[in-house]
This record gives structure tokens, C-alpha cells and sequence, in this order.
């Protein structure tokens, strides 16, 4: 007999295609362009994209920052996308590009590698994921670094050479344009420059300027909003007196790339008519002058705000937080209010971060006189003796003398029966009165209505 079995055609298994992305980053430091950024996004597109077996999964671009992990946007997100399985092959230029950093590199590459994740670096032809791969990479990475230091170190060399010279750079300012050589005033914004600094002269804070120059119709540098703290900015900018004082601040290192100010760690150069002044150098100083009096006065130099010769002299031993002033009228119909002090931290946040005891203004001013040996208190001795008023536990104000004397004086609050005015102990026995005769009426309709029923 004969046996015929049927053949199952099978259809050929085609390979997965892996999923391929790229990684692009251009450095303003080195003069890389928005051009240069599209051309790279550009290239990788199509080369992925002409590979059949390759499955295109993006390109990811930072522009303009440098080479650590922690600043780049698209670079964190190229790693969420590999956490989630939406890459298998990481294409970039080179070290460099990827990171600068070699203990930064190498610990990228070994999570990447760790879920089967290919980086592959183009100019040093590397393939994390071979055998010589992270050997290879560790070399290479810190010449890589090695190199970025150098070129940072010979850029700062630079920089600091043209400014012992008087040299400037480019440098971003309301009122002038950088020509490429100088700075060129802007006649219309050097107006507001001079309304601002005016202002400044004639005691308006820099918050009512601001205010102004919304209601004017006047914006910012960049077009936006004109923000109080850009005014404190151009108060304090020499700049605007033609001349230019130099490193004021300075780079870090080249990994991090932090500003940071320089407090003496590198000399200051002071460049005189660099270019046209929009302020005189006298009203320069006059407002310099006027920034460190209302800083010494702190809030007592804006006269806006509501102040006592209590305010930011009183101060918490839990948290450190000054005291607020809050007031509340003894009876509605009544004009007299009676001031309570707390503590800011209980006051904003509640007593689970801070449980301060209160103290009526009342009882500062009792304890205040009585340290400083008056019959009756005084607000300018207070202000000219007392530093500070530390209000420590339930029963304690430890007052700081100017003189570096300390005076510590136990209190109880009165607050119950000082608001107890003779006035208001009739009205209140009126009220009371009425109520106890509205209780004792309702009384007897209760007991007519149980009679009536009964």
C-alpha cells in the first residue's frame, strides 16, 4: 500500500529587525551651529533608514551645553527610551560627543551593555559590546578628557590674557549692541536705563519700576516681561559707566562647567572707557551707595511696607524665623485692634513645623522697657539699644543688646484680661444679660407647651 504524507510549506523566518537610533550634540564652546546640529540629524536619519534591516527609532539632539549627563535633555531621554526597550543600537560620532567624562562614559556604557544595548562610536571605530570594547573605550575616553581640559585650559589662558590687556568680550545688555569690537548704545533702551536708576535716586524700589515699566508698554532684553530682578541687575552693572571690571566671575572646570563668582580666588581687571557711558560714574556711586543703606535697613528701607520698630528684631529659638505682626479688633464695632506676634514658620506652615509660643505686642513692649530701665516704653531707644528679641520656650524673652549685652526676663501673657477694657466688660454683661433672659423665656414656652399637652 502505498503512503503519501503531506508536506507543510514553511515560510522563511526573516531576522528581526534592531531597533537603531542616534546621538547628536554640538558645543557652542567650540563654534559649533544650529546648521551643524540639522546636518547631523539629517545624516543619521538616512543612514538608518537605508539600512533594511535596521528599524529607525529616532535621533536624539542637545544643543549648545556641554558633555555631562546631568544637562542634557535628549541624552536622559535616549536612556528612559532604552529602559524601556524601544532601542537596540546607540549610533554617535564619537567619545567625545557621548561623553566627556570617563567614569561618566564607562558607567553609561555598562548599564547600556548590561540590557543588550549596542553604542557604536564612529570616528573611533568602537563597538561597545565587543570584547576590547571597554578597554578600548577607557583609553580612549581619557585622552578624550585629557584633550578637553587642555583645550578648556588654553581658552581660559586666553581669556584671561585679554583681560589683564583690557580686552572684553561679547557680553548680552539691555542698552547696548555687541558690533563685534564694542558695545554701541541703544538710545531708546538707554532711556529706560536712566528712568530706572532715577527711580532708584527718588527711593522707588525696584518692584514699583517694575510695575511702571509694565504699564508702559516696555519689555526686556529677550521681549518678555521687565522683572524686578533684571532691574537689580542693571542697578548694579558697571557697565553702563563705560567701563567694564573683568572676571568677575569664573568657569569652575571643564566637566561640570559651573559659574561661580569670583570672591579673590582670580584677580579682577578694571577696564576704564571701554566704550560710551549711559550713566554718569557720580550717580553710579550715589545708587551703589543707596544699594548698601536700604541693605543695611533691610525691609525697613521700603517704606511700602507696613513696619514696626518690632519688625525683624524678633526672632524664634526653635526655627530661627523672624516674628510677623497680626492684628484683630476687639469687638466689631470697635476701632482699637489688638497686635499678636508670631512666628513665620507657624504662622505659614502650622505648628507641626514649629509650636512658638505668640507674644502680644503688648508684652514687648512691657519687657522692652522695663530691660532698658524706662517708665514707659520708647521706639527709638528701642531701636538704638536692642539688636534682637530671641523668644525662647513658653515664658522667656532673651533680649541682645548692640553692646554684646544679654538680658533675659520671664513673661505671662495678660492677653485674657488686657482686652478687657471697662467698656467692653458693660457691653458684654448686656449680652450675656439678654441671652439669660432669651434662655429663661424659652424656658417657660417649654414648660406652657408640656402643660398644654398634657
Amino acid at each position: 500500500m502505498r503512503k503519501i504524507s503531506k508536506l507543510e510549506v514553511k515560510l522563511p523566518q526573516l531576522p528581526e529587525r534592531k531597533k537603531v537610533s542616534a546621538y547628536a550634540r554640538v558645543s557652542e564652546e567650540k563654534g559649533r551651529t544650529l546648521h551643524s546640529l540639522s546636518a547631523q540629524i539629517s545624516f543619521y536619519s538616512s543612514f538608518i533608514q537605508s539600512h533594511s534591516e535596521w528599524q529607525y527609532a529616532g535621533v536624539y539632539a542637545d544643543e549648545g551645553i556641554s558633555g555631562t549627563t546631568d544637562d542634557r535633555a535628549e541624552f536622559r531621554r535616549m536612556l528612559e527610551d532604552c529602559e524601556n526597550g524601544k532601542i537596540d543600537i546607540i549610533l554617535t560620532k564619537s567619545i567625545s560627543r557621548f561623553a566627556r567624562n570617563t567614569v561618566d562614559l564607562l558607567e553609561t556604557v555598562r548599564h547600556l551593555k548590561e540590557l543588550d544595548i549596542e553604542v557604536r562610536f564612529e570616528k573611533e571605530n568602537i563597538n561597545s559590546l565587543s570584547e576590547d570594547g571597554e578597554l578600548m573605550l577607557t583609553l580612549l575616553a581619557s585622552f578624550a578628557q585629557e584633550e578637553s581640559r587642555s583645550t578648556s585650559e588654553n581658552v581660559k589662558w586666553a581669556i584671561r590674557k585679554g583681560f589683564e590687556q583690557g580686552k572684553t568680550n561679547s557680553f548680552c545688555i539691555y542698552g547696548y549692541r555687541w558690533n563685534g569690537e564694542q558695545f554701541n548704545i541703544v538710545p531708546e533702551e538707554a532711556e529706560v536705563v536712566r528712568l530706572i536708576y532715577d527711580n532708584f535716586l527718588k527711593g522707588l524700589s525696584a518692584e514699583q519700576t517694575e510695575k511702571q515699566l509694565d504699564e508702559m508698554g516696555i519689555k526686556s532684553y529677550t521681549g518678555g516681561h521687565f522683572s524686578n530682578t533684571s532691574i537689580r541687575a542693571i542697578l548694579r552693572q558697571e557697565r553702563y559707566t563705560g567701563n567694564i571690571l573683568l572676571q568677575k566671575t569664573y568657569v569652575e572646570n571643564h566637566i561640570s562647567h559651573k559659574t561661580k563668582i569670583n570672591n579673590g580666588e582670580l584677580p579682577k581687571y578694571y577696564a576704564e572707557n571701554t566704550h560710551p557711558a549711559i550713566i554718569d560714574q557720580e550717580t553710579f556711586d550715589k545708587v551703589q551707595a543707596e544699594i548698601a543703606r536700604r541693605r543695611e535697613l533691610g525691609v525697613f528701607a521700603n517704606w511700602s511696607i507696613n513696619t514696626t520698630c518690632f519688625t525683624s528684631k524678633v526672632k524664634c529659638c526653635n526655627c530661627g524665623a523672624s516674628y510677623r505682626r497680626s492684628g484683630k479688633r476687639q469687638r466689631k464695632d470697635s476701632s482699637d485692634v489688638y497686635h499678636i506676634w508670631t512666628c513665620r514658620t507657624k504662622d505659614s506652615k502650622g505648628v507641626s513645623e514649629c509650636h512658638a509660643k505668640d507674644v502680644p505686642e503688648k508684652m514687648l513692649q512691657k519687657y522692652s522697657a522695663k530691660v532698658l530701665g524706662l517708665e514707659e516704653f520708647d521706639e527709638d531707644v528701642f531701636l538704638n539699644e536692642i539688636e534682637k528679641i530671641v523668644v525662647n520656650g513658653k515664658d522667656e524673652l532673651i533680649f541682645h543688646f548692640y553692646d554684646g549685652e544679654i538680658a533675659a526676663q520671664k513673661w505671662k501673657s495678660t492677653a485674657r484680661t488686657d482686652c478687657w477694657s471697662e467698656e467692653r466688660r458693660k457691653a458684654w454683661g448686656k449680652y450675656q444679660k439678654g441671652n439669660k433672659h432669651a434662655i429663661g423665656s424659652k424656658g417657660r414656652w417649654l414648660k406652657d407647651d408640656k402643660n398644654s399637652n398634657s
